[in-house]
């Protein structure tokens, strides 16, 4: 079992979640502006972001990895999740750990989102050789975030074949030379 390791930058602590998130959390997916590239760009009921908050506490013990809370450390505001997830099941297939990061639309433009990803991937690179991520082509600024991260385009990402939605595009990053 796995404990969710805490990460600490100058301006934020990434750890795991708790149970007090959930109004935080549920707020952030409620907002259409914070979701608006995410899956089919739909906000989330409660009723929907509580199995998300389960599943993020749920897949450390299971996986070793998962997401962080995001949490302002000079106020304690919680203000965004990132980390790694799994989308396949196991025998389905390589397991490539999938980055992702979101900030709630009041913390945008203020660099949180760089550094919580560089936290993540330091400690990523310490674990995976690659990993990827799914960004929708009109996400101008995760695309960027992204490829300062070291993240390459590799094209159209693969969707399941009853998917209705938007388009995104799948990127790919290996664990820099001499880590790991």
């Amino acid at each position: 079992m796995a404990d969710v390791p805490v990460l600490t930058t100058p301006r934020l602590i990434l750890r795991g979640h708790r149970l007090e998130d959930f109004g935080a959390v549920a707020a952030m997916w409620a907002d259409p502006a914070t979701v608006r590239f995410i899956g089919k760009g739909e906000p989330f009921g409660e009723d929907v972001v509580w199995p998300r908050l389960q599943r993020s506490a749920g897949a450390w013990p299971i996986l070793g990895y998962g997401f962080w809370a995001i949490e302002q450390a000079a106020s304690g505001r919680l203000i965004g999740e990132a980390g790694f997830l799994e989308q396949h099941p196991p025998g389905a297939g390589p397991r490539t750990p999938e980055a992702g990061w979101m900030l709630e639309s009041a913390a945008w433009g203020q660099g949180y989102a760089g550094e919580a990803v560089a936290a993540m991937l330091a400690w990523g690179d310490q674990r995976f050789a690659r990993t990827t991520c799914v960004i929708s082509p009109e996400n101008t600024p995760s695309i960027a975030l992204a490829r300062r991260s070291g993240y390459r385009e590799v094209g159209p990402a693969p969707l399941p074949a009853d998917w209705i939605g938007p388009v995104f595009n799948a990127f790919e990053r290996e664990r820099p030379a001499g880590l790991g």
